[in-house]
């Protein structure tokens, strides 16, 4: 475990995060189950759903693994990079897929950039700070945590209500 996370207030922000990236995490689920018909309809929005799981289920792994007890920093921070990484690659893999079936408007290609991007890159840099032993890499861990949430409930808000439009 950082020093830093043991003091109470980073082992309160982790925890929180767990509670909520776990239940946001479950509510895609249920867009995705409650949905999967219209979803499975439009070539894009299953790429969508994904994105929405490795964001959130990416939030629940660092925050989780940011709670394992006497953790050496490198190792959080490899952990926090690696899941990083993958929040990057994958759903940029996924979307580029997509893209080729259902070309996306300029606009849209933008926002699920960003959606995507902004995360990851705040966890990737988190990832490198931690590496290094430089203790701001938990505040980017904040910022991307924060980021993925926002990313997560609005994939989610269109997944339950915009879909139905």
């Amino acid at each position: 475990m950082l020093n830093e996370i043991q003091n109470a207030d980073w082992a309160n922000f982790f925890v929180a995060e767990v509670g909520a990236s776990a239940a946001l995490t479950g509510l895609v689920v249920v867009a995705i189950s409650i949905n999967l018909t219209r979803i499975l309809t439009y070539k894009t929005l299953p790429g969508l759903a994904a994105t929405a799981l490795i964001l959130l289920g990416s939030v629940l792994v660092v925050t989780s693994a940011a709670l394992i007890p006497h953790q050496p920093k490198i190792i959080f921070g490899l952990e926090t990079f690696a899941v990083a990484l993958a929040m990057l690659l994958v759903p940029t893999f996924i979307q580029i897929r997509a893209s080729r079936v259902e070309p996306l408007t300029q606009r849209r290609t933008i926002v699920r950039a960003i959606m995507n991007g902004g995360p990851s890159l705040a966890m990737l840099i988190a990832g490198i700070l931690l590496i290094l032993g430089h203790p701001s890499g938990l505040y980017w861990i904040a910022a991307g945590t924060i980021l993925s949430l926002i990313s997560g409930v609005l994939i989610a808000w269109v997944l339950l209500i915009e879909i139905l439009r």
